[in-house]
């Protein structure tokens, strides 16, 4: 050791024998072990079945005029009209052709489309073709690069399954919400249309209609239509149109234009479990046929009043709902297996569809905004409700089943058609109804 060194020890007071003392007294400690951070668990993300859909959902803008409200005093005002603009969402189920399916209301009226991609590319769009009744409507772009979403299996669908709904509520583009399907084959939402409708807690907004509703494999099982809202926002209770149904109106519109929708020619009911009992088909569930027309396909098939039709194509009937859905998506000259209960035994039959002139089609479209959702025959008395659904306006204003409806604003009426002539272009309807011994007064707005 140097000797610099010897003295600065020394100058410490300290030994180089004291140094190694203190050092065997006091060991130098070892470090404690690094502890390894453990392999956090998969957390469930629906992020990457996003990611794959989501491309195929775009942003529909739409612009055009409408007619002016009434002027107040016609003799210094003259009627003309004004500008709107509008928005929604659409679905790519052709990227090779460029075809989008929206909503019909999302683009009635207009004259200017605009699509946005999810790239933020923004094309020209024009309206192939557009169906009212099923609120459908088929847009073309012309872009590259586009990406289109697989289509589902609508009929796999159970209450409890979850989805998710890709939209742009009020004009936030590629908004995402998830929930489960709440309920199925809901109807009487809308007047004139045919619905199915798949009922959803995903949160649904304005701007989703014509957005997707999707599985949790990525698969398109419904176009978000509507909420059911006093306000206008989301509530919890979404509908959504079913793919198959979907796929139907789209194939037609893509071959022919229009839908071309069939007629069986027969007025029906959804069987109550009274009506089961009393035909001793309890658990049975089905349309049952008030009457045939004559010179229809149905009378050619041989159908009689009384029967209960439980099956279109093998595929279950449980309501006239799901009857008038079925044969009403059929084309003109299809031929069709029905399936149905007479006197309590099995039959089968078969019809060939004839296609719905716009008078039968007005025949048998619902009788009033007022009173979609509900299933009227001809009573004793009056018109018989045979149904109500629980979200229509009818029920909300108290209607119920079995209530005859024995006049309307005033005016009496005792069958189906005169109810019909009476509540056109009414603005409200005022019901004088018979329910029981009772006579009750109920206003549907």
């Amino acid at each position: 050791m140097r000797p610099c060194t010897i003295a600065l020890l020394a100058g410490l007071g300290l030994s180089i024998a004291q140094l190694s003392a203190a050092a065997a007294a006091h060991p130098k400690k070892t470090p404690p072990p690094v502890v390894q951070p453990k392999e956090e668990p998969q957390v469930p993300s629906l992020s990457p079945m996003i990611k794959r859909v989501a491309p195929a959902v775009v942003y529909v803008t739409v612009s055009g005029t409408v007619p002016a409200p009434v002027p107040v005093n016609p003799l210094f005002e003259e009627p003309g009209t004004r500008p709107f603009r509008g928005a929604g969402s659409g679905v790519i189920v052709d990227a090779v052709n460029g075809y989008i399916i929206t909503n019909a209301h999302v683009v009635e009226g207009a004259t200017d489309i605009i699509v946005t991609l999810a790239d933020d590319r923004q094309v020209p769009a024009q309206v192939k073709a557009r169906d009212e009744r099923s609120d459908i409507a088929l847009l073309q772009v012309k872009s590259a690069n586009l990406v289109q979403i697989p289509l589902g299996d609508s009929s796999r669908l159970e209450v409890g399954d979850y989805v998710v709904a890709i939209g742009n509520p009020f004009g936030l583009q590629h908004t995402v919400t998830s929930g489960i399907v709440s309920a199925l084959g809901r109807s009487g939402i809308n007047p004139d249309n045919f619905e199915d409708f798949i009922q959803t807690d995903a949160s649904i907004n304005m701007g989703n209609s014509g957005g997707a509703l999707v599985n949790l494999r990525g698969e398109l099982v419904g176009i978000n239509t509507a909420i059911v809202s006093r306000t206008g926002d989301n509530t919890g209770i979404g509908f959504a149109i079913p793919v198959n149904m979907v796929r139907t109106v789209y194939e037609q519109l893509l071959r022919f234009g229009a839908v071309k929708r069939g007629l069986l020619g027969v007025n029906i009911y959804t069987m109550t479990p009274d009506d089961a009992d009393n035909l001793g088909v309890s658990g049975v569930h089905g349309a049952v046929v008030s009457q045939v027309i004559e010179g229809s396909t149905a009378e050619s098939a041989g159908i009689k009043t009384g029967d209960v039709i439980t099956s279109v194509n093998t595929q279950p009937v449980k309501s006239a709902a799901e009857l008038r859905n079925a044969i009403g998506l059929l084309r003109a000259g299809d031929q069709v297996e029905i399936s149905l209960l007479r006197e309590g035994k099995p039959r089968k039959l078969t019809a060939t569809i004839t296609e719905a002139s716009e008078t039968q089609a007005a025949d048998n479209a619902p009788i009033h905004r007022g009173l979609a959702g509900t299933e009227l025959v001809d009573g004793e008395g009056g018109v018989l409700v045979k149904s109500v659904e629980e979200t229509s306006l009818a029920a909300q204003a108290g209607l119920r089943p079995n209530d005859v409806i024995v006049a309307v604003n005033r005016a009496h009426v005792s069958k189906v058609k005169e109810l019909r002539d009476q509540t056109k272009d009414a603005r409200a309807l005022w019901l004088d109804v018979r329910r029981g011994a009772r006579a009750l007064l109920i206003v549907v707005r």
